[in-house]
């Protein structure tokens, strides 16, 4: 294994960011806030890039604890015209464009808004908003705001284990993956809820080392995404894999990643893997090429 670790001290916003995530998520557990779906309401969540996959995840997870129907949308493919007891956006600036959009849309239905800064104009245009300072980043890669507001979320369902911020730390020391480092390419693969997470594992390493990344529900890996799959690949699972599919992928001779963690802890590992690649590749993981912390658009 690997021996790659935040033993070191964090030299980048993003390094620091990850590492105050168990912190972050032991009190997000304490939180009760107002303007959280209830049971039984149907429920649209929306968010760009990260939030968007929170999102996603969440909506699975409410559904399966029965809790309502839950969709999960971009916010700028959000329907408007649908009809839903609660709109739940999710946005770490609260100044993207398109959130702010879609919740002045949606004035007739009632609005929360999960954010890292209630100062933003989405305080304008949502009924509730939920404050998640303490979790907001400098870094424009995100991790520990939208881990937080999951472990939240999660905690709502009663569906977060007891010692959520325990495995987070082991999360922090664990090995990654060995020769991950040298990899060609990297496949994420989810089942459920934990689609969500694949997903955004692999735009992790995207915006940070620009590393050629897919992400799949894991069933879905085997009609057609296996096939760029080689020894100098990497497939990592979060949670349980599929009957017979670690096997298959041990078989090709790619590095595979499973372990007991809970998904969400293990995401860790994926975005410290995210760091160590830019490092190794001369970036700088707290500012991605092309990217800026928030996409406000502007109109002609």
């Amino acid at each position: 294994m690997s021996h790659v670790n935040q033993s070191h001290v964090s030299r980048s916003h993003v390094e620091r960011e990850i590492a105050d995530q168990p912190d972050c998520w032991r009190r997000a557990s304490e939180l009760d806030p107002a303007g959280l779906p209830e049971p039984g309401e149907r429920v649209a969540v929306i968010g760009c890039g990260t939030s968007l996959y929170v999102a996603q995840a969440y909506a699975a997870l409410r559904e399966a604890a029965g809790h309502g129907e839950t969709d999960a949308f971009p916010a700028s493919e959000y329907p408007a015209d649908r009809r839903y007891d609660r709109l739940l956006a999710l946005s770490r600036s609260g100044t993207t464009t398109e959130v702010l959009t879609a919740l002045a849309r949606a004035d007739r239905t009632p609005r929360t808004a999960i954010t890292g800064d209630p100062t933003t104009p989405i305080s304008a245009v949502a009924d509730t908003v939920v404050d998640l300072a303490f979790a907001d980043e400098e870094s424009v890669v995100q991790t520990r705001f939208a881990t937080t507001t999951l472990a939240l979320l999660r905690a709502r369902l009663g569906h977060a284990p007891a010692d959520l911020p325990a495995q987070a730390e082991r999360a922090l020391a664990a090995d990654l993956p060995e020769g991950a480092l040298d990899a060609r390419q990297f496949t994420f693969l989810g089942t459920g809820w934990t689609v969500g997470l694949a997903h955004e594992a692999a735009l992790k390493l995207r915006e940070a080392s620009g590393s050629w990344t897919e992400s799949y529900p894991a069933m879905e890996y085997r009609h057609g995404p296996i096939s760029v799959t080689a020894p100098d690949t990497v497939v990592w699972f979060f949670g349980e894999p599929p009957a017979g599919l670690l096997d298959q992928v041990r078989e090709i001779g790619a590095t595979t990643s499973v372990t007991g963690l809970d998904p969400l802890a293990d995401l860790i590992r994926a975005q410290r893997l995210a760091v160590e690649l830019a490092k190794a590749r001369g970036l700088d993981p707290d500012r991605p090429r092309h990217l800026t912390r928030s996409i406000v658009l502007t109109r002609p």
